[in-house]
């Protein structure tokens, strides 16, 4: 189970509009610089192993074709898109992201805050299962679009 990264979005505050980048650096236990959550300004920023955040496009199309619910890019507030990797089967487990390593925390449900934020409702009911995953950044390094998403073997 080999993936892509097809997009990297920060945010450079809370609330702020997600900004698409060709790379970023990531640093263990921080997050990505430039992003909200690099300096605990984020929505979740409490919560322990959310230094960096994943979305499927494969699941932002099946939220389109199941709920016609478009999500631009970035506009799902996770930092990375992903493709080819199921990342529900990540949450516990450690895996590779380019140079970085990472461990799956828990997986990003939908909340209401997405849904107000869009002011789109449905998405909620869009995005469960299918919110993505939250992680911890073990290992830093620079995250480019493109990079491979594998799992490290136990």
């Amino acid at each position: 189970m080999t993936g892509r990264v097809r997009a990297i979005h920060v945010a450079p505050e809370r609330e702020a509009p997600m900004e698409r980048v060709e790379e970023a650096t990531a640093v263990a236990g921080r997050g990505l610089e430039g992003d909200r959550y690099f300096d605990t300004e984020g929505t979740f920023a409490d919560r322990d192993g959310s230094d960096i955040t994943f979305i499927e496009r494969e699941a932002l199309e099946a939220a389109e074709r199941d709920y016609g619910i478009a999500l631009e890019p970035g506009i799902h507030r996770r930092n990375v898109t992903t493709e080819g990797v199921a990342l529900n089967h990540l949450d516990g487990e450690r895996f590779r992201v380019g140079d970085l390593v990472c461990e799956g925390t828990e997986l990003c449900e939908p909340c209401s805050y997405l849904e107000r934020h869009l002011e789109e409702e449905g998405v909620r009911e869009a995005l469960i299962h299918r919110g993505g995953l939250r992680a911890r950044i073990l290992e830093g390094g620079v995250l480019t679009s493109n990079d491979r998403v594998e799992p490290l073997e136990r």
